[in-house]
């Protein structure tokens, strides 16, 4: 059986959070030199050749690409046949978390629901854990900010309701953030499942490559339906107006109860961060 110490999960997680809230990934400056192509808006070009301006700026000066450098999401696939030694597995991810946001000059924003005091080194973090085969530990971090994720949401639909619904609250949730969640967007759907985890498939399907289609040849189909919808609505770069609100969408589904259509939609900003890490 390998033996992992959580001191390498520490290490790494440090590491990530600080790369992705500074260093734009390529697939996402690609797709942003792609949508300035689609983008009909001269308004909508500029914004566009801006927030490039922008990532290359801030991977230049190893400074955050945008001050809302988000809750420290983090998920975590751990292989069946490794142990891990040290320290409490979530003790050492939130310890990963605290060094990153010092070390790295990120801002904490995590803090009490109520008192809003803020707890000073951007922990907990949110965890979502997965065991699967083999002897390797997979990480992703999702920095997210707060206003992407203001205009997520779950919604407990009838099954009568079927695909027409989805698509309704879909471009229901897109119109109601408007230029709040800094588009141009990506859009993460949860369908099926219960109420709880239609809200997680939502969030891993943001983890989906930029342009990889469902397997399912019915979804594929509906996830390019609705990126079409999503762009009609002429929200646009940034908010200004134009033919690119949205990057792309990715649906992610499971079997739901015979009486239920759980449907989660979670929103990703235009600056998409997301790293990983394979141990």
């Amino acid at each position: 059986m390998r033996e992992i110490h959580t001191d390498e999960i520490i290490s790494v997680i440090e590491r990530l959070f600080i790369d992705a809230n500074i260093n734009l990934s390529d697939e996402m400056l690609a797709r942003f030199t792609r949508a300035i192509d689609e983008e009909k808006s001269p308004v909508g070009k500029e914004v566009l050749r801006e927030l490039i301006n922008n990532a290359e700026i801030a991977k230049k000066e190893q400074i955050p690409i945008c001050q809302d450098t988000g809750l420290a999401v983090t998920f975590l696939e751990i292989g069946q046949d490794i142990h891990i030694t040290g320290s409490n597995l979530e003790d050492a991810v939130a310890e990963g978390v605290r060094r990153g946001y010092r070390n790295g000059y990120l801002r904490k924003s995590c803090c009490d629901p109520f008192t809003r005091k803020n707890t000073g080194d951007n922990t907990p973090p949110i965890i979502h854990t997965k065991i699967v085969p083999g002897e390797h530990i997979r990480i992703v971090v999702l920095p997210k900010g707060g206003g992407s994720e203001n205009y997520g949401e779950v919604r407990m639909l009838v099954p009568s309701q079927g695909r027409e619904g989805v698509k309704s609250f879909v471009l229901e949730m897109v119109k109601k953030g408007g230029p709040n969640p800094c588009p141009p967007i990506i859009v993460g759907v949860g369908i099926g499942g219960n109420f709880e985890m239609s809200a997680i498939l939502s969030k891993e399907a943001l983890m989906v490559p930029m342009g990889q289609r469902n397997n399912d040849p019915a979804m594929a189909e509906f996830e390019l339906e609705l990126l079409e919808e999503i762009n009609k609505t002429g929200i646009g770069p940034q908010g200004y107006g134009g033919t690119v609100t949205a990057l792309d969408v990715h649906i992610k589904t499971m079997p739901c109860h015979i009486a239920s259509l759980p449907v989660a939609v979670n929103i990703q900003c235009h600056a998409h961060r997301k790293k990983e890490a394979i141990l």
